[in-house]
């Protein structure tokens, strides 16, 4: 199976985890997930500074500005089978 497909195949496996992962693990999804769909982050942050939520998003795709999205889809699948026990 091509990375592609594994790719594909973890983002359809990460809605489907026996529990919810905590705040720190769903920001890492979204943000290798972003990385490794759209590339740098290239918006203005937030404009509400009481919208944390929004922030903490920003901030976590931010934080991986230069990975390539190669990288980045291996890392969300290492994630996703280390969540459902597979790694």
């Amino acid at each position: 199976m091509e990375l592609r497909e594994q790719f594909e195949a973890a983002v359809a496996n990460s809605k489907t985890l026996a529990e919810k992962p905590d705040n720190d693990i769903l920001l890492q999804l979204y943000s290798l997930y972003k990385q490794a769909t759209e590339g740098d982050l290239n918006s203005e942050p937030p404009a509400n500074p009481f919208d944390f939520v929004a922030r903490a998003k920003y901030d976590a795709w931010a934080s991986l500005k230069g990975k390539d999205a190669t990288t980045a889809m291996q890392e969300y699948i290492a994630l996703v089978n280390k969540l459902r026990g597979e790694a």
